[in-house]
């Protein structure tokens, strides 16, 4: 295995229910063993579908807007803006939300890959 580049305009698999604009860069179907890292932009209004990565902790970082995450197994709401970093456990069900007339630009992902996402996709 030898070190490669990969461009986020050149996505090998796009992921329509995180949004609009998700792209899977990183992931087990480029050689990646327990990285993944996907380029998601969320326009002001649209969220992801409330989800779980049973297995993965997903970790967002913010790179532009600002909004919320919506932490549905306990009941909260965050608030995040550019240059935050979003954590979220194993099996906490959550969601992204650009509802702060914003638009969200992020960079991050379940690791290790959540392989069930992936099946959701027709792939692994």
């Amino acid at each position: 295995m030898a070190v490669r580049v990969f461009h986020r305009d050149e996505p090998d698999l796009m992921m329509p229910i995180i949004s609009s604009d998700a792209r899977l860069i990183v992931w087990p179907g480029v050689g990646a063993e327990v990285a993944n890292m996907n380029y998601v932009v969320l326009e002001p209004g649209e969220q992801n579908v409330p989800h779980i990565h049973a297995e993965s902790e997903d970790t967002i970082f913010i790179i532009e807007g600002k909004g919320s995450v919506r932490d549905l197994t306990n009941g909260a709401r965050l608030e995040f803006e550019a240059g935050d970093a979003v954590h979220v456990p194993a099996g906490v069900e959550h969601a992204v939300c650009a509802d702060r007339d914003s638009r969200i630009v992020s960079v991050g992902g379940p690791c290790p890959p959540d392989r069930h996402l992936l099946r959701l996709l027709g792939v692994e």
